[in-house]
């Protein structure tokens, strides 16, 4: 397993473990998707260490960090990566999210102000395909229910999850197999997809205000089978967020998982906003 060391800060009365590496005047903090922590980093974050001082962490009930009291809302989410960034990050910050954690990055930077946001294939609140996400999101807790029994037998896991252990440096994988496809770990999978079905109505009603900075979105161009039939509509809701707030777009030739498939154009991404 990867042997990176870390830090653990007390936020909002929850224990959040988080690595940091790089220097610089700038920040570079890390929001990860549904059901990931701060490995999903492991192949960007290196390519920054010249630039930049990173933040990769995991949030509440996840990786190392403790479990908050409740199940997290976005909200909650949010609020916790703004005290964290407001404890760590003294400077100029660029916060980075992926899927889920472009909804928490965005509620977040109401109050940060980010100096730049860079969203990776994040969730477009606003598309069609989540007016009755409802069945959707039983039928995903349905699979994670199923795969939460079947992760007590680690071989099955490595066999259900063998995408990611090819996607990922070796030491990566075998952390997320200790820590994310475990049955703690997927049961905090579930709790996060139950949040971000109960955020896309709070988002459509309250939508975070535009950024004051550069935001810069990457849409993935491809999508596993099962998501595929949607792939067009989020990328043009995606393409419409970038439009609406004065930002760019830019295609990944990648499926969902950009930081691990196309760590370069994440890195590029977060280099033109800490250059800016």
């Amino acid at each position: 397993m990867r042997n990176v060391p870390g830090r653990r800060l007390m936020v909002n009365g929850t224990e959040i473990y988080f690595e940091e590496s790089g220097a610089g005047d700038a920040w570079v903090v890390f929001e990860s998707g549904a059901g990931a922590g701060r490995t999903l980093w492991d192949r960007v974050v290196p390519l920054l260490a010249d630039v930049a001082h990173t933040v990769a962490y995991d949030r509440a009930g996840r990786g190392r960090s403790g479990s908050a009291a409740e199940p997290q809302t976005i909200d909650d989410m949010a609020a916790t990566l703004v005290a964290l960034v407001e404890t760590l990050a003294p400077g100029r910050v660029i916060l980075v999210g992926h899927s889920m954690g472009g909804l928490i990055t965005r509620r977040a930077a109401e109050t940060l102000s980010p100096a730049g946001l860079v969203l990776i294939d994040p969730t477009p609140e606003a598309a069609p395909s989540y007016d009755d996400w409802a069945p959707t999101a039983k039928k995903t807790d349905r699979i994670l229910a199923a795969q939460q029994a079947l992760s007590r037998c680690p071989p099955l896991m490595r066999l259900l999850t063998g995408s990611y252990g090819r996607k990922f440096p070796a030491d990566s994988y075998a952390t997320m197999l200790a820590e994310d496809f475990t049955p703690a770990g997927l049961a905090a999978t579930r709790h996060e997809i139950a949040a971000v079905s109960a955020a896309i109505a709070e988002f459509r009603h309250r939508p975070p205000q535009p950024p004051k900075s550069g935001v810069i979105v990457i849409s993935a161009t491809h999508a596993a089978r099962y998501q595929a039939r949607n792939l067009d509509i989020m990328r043009e809701y995606q393409r419409r967020y970038a439009e609406q707030v004065g930002g760019q777009y830019e295609d990944a030739v990648s499926d969902h998982i950009i930081p691990a498939e196309q760590p370069e154009q994440v890195a590029a991404a977060v280099r033109r906003l800490v250059t800016a």
